[in-house]
């Protein structure tokens, strides 16, 4: 996942990669269930810099190392797919025709991506012999969502040298609505997650807009703040679908798929109010957890449990792994501070 800011100063568009780490890998035994371990986490995000060259090609060169290192990165401008053939592909199962971004994350415009290393080798891949479909020829068709790196490594001299381990990755902007928290959509944000062997992931979580929380909730006559607030919570804040997208993957359940979903926070998916620590006082709604074979073989959903700790932070109980793992907002604006 990277952060992307324009520098006045200079005249450059850097990006900064967030990467992120556990300090706590201890557990302890759940009091309320002895044979449930809870997954203690406590991530730290930490940005790492480059910055692009400042001009317009379809496709240029990013001056990131210097001296004899041979590592080369090209940025490369992307195009948006047409709404006949997103129409076709986003029918598909996954990987839904190889646009970025996927069906599961809201977005405006979608380009063809690449097979993530998840994929069989032998699977067809997006056809780069059309370029056409996928690289701008003009300033028009340019993508404002969505844009290429190509990476590889040259060994030898320039005239030379041997292009080796070439790789594209596509990147894709998210729309600000969907990770800037309101106060009818407290959970919407960018978040990290626990997910033990496999370290920390970042999540978006989702909350997508229902007809009551885009009207305001009046209040009634002689309503006290205290009978607004709860009458608040139960209408427009404890209702409607809370989504956990992964950004970052892992060899099971690749980027761009929901990791867990929420289908009510309101009254239907309502299971108890937790009363054993360290979640006293907490919203515990029903769940379900996405989880599958290495490859993405055999995906399914299973039972789980979603504890609403606060706004910045949450758990997961996955019943029949018997433990539970958390899951923390990232402050996006704190690494966007010039």
């Amino acid at each position: 996942m990277i952060v992307v800011q324009y520098d006045q100063r200079r005249g450059v568009i850097e990006g900064y990669q967030i990467i992120a780490i556990s300090n706590k890998e201890d557990n302890e035994a759940w009091l309320a269930d002895s044979d449930v371990f809870i997954h203690h986490f406590d991530p730290k995000s930490c940005p790492s810099k480059f910055a692009p060259k400042h001009q317009f090609f379809s496709e240029q060169q990013m001056h990131m190392n210097h001296g004899s290192d041979p590592r080369l990165s090209n940025i490369i401008l992307a195009k948006d797919l047409t709404e006949d053939m997103l129409r076709d592909t986003m029918a598909e199962e996954w990987p839904y025709g190889f646009v970025w971004p996927p069906p599961p994350i809201p977005a405006s415009g979608r380009v063809h991506g690449e097979a993530s290393g998840i994929m069989p080798i032998q699977t067809d891949r997006p056809s780069r012999t059309s370029p056409a479909i996928w690289k701008p020829s003009a300033r028009s068709e340019i993508s404002e969502q969505c844009f290429r790196v190509r990476q590889w490594m040259e060994m030898g001299p320039p005239t030379l040298g041997v292009h080796l381990g070439e790789e594209f990755v596509t990147y894709s902007t998210l729309d600000p609505a969907l990770y800037t928290p309101t106060k009818e959509r407290p959970w919407r944000g960018i978040w990290v997650g626990d997910y033990s062997g496999h370290g920390c992931e970042f999540l978006l979580l989702n909350q997508p807009d229902t007809d009551e929380t885009n009207t305001p909730l009046e209040r009634l006559e002689g309503e006290t703040d205290a009978q607004y607030e709860d009458r608040f919570l139960r209408e427009r804040v404890y209702t409607g679908r809370l989504e956990a997208i992964k950004l970052t993957g892992d060899p099971n359940v690749p980027r761009g798929e929901y990791t867990f979903v929420a289908k009510d926070l309101g009254e239907a998916g309502f299971v108890d109010v937790a009363q054993e620590h360290p979640f006293q006082g907490a919203r515990v709604v029903q769940s379900t957890g996405h989880i599958a074979h290495t490859g993405f073989y055999n995906d399914k959903y299973m039972e789980s449990r979603l504890i609403l700790i606060s706004h910045n932070r949450l758990a997961q109980f996955w019943v029949d792994f018997g433990h539970i793992s958390f899951f923390e907002r990232v402050d996006i604006d704190s690494f966007l501070k010039p």
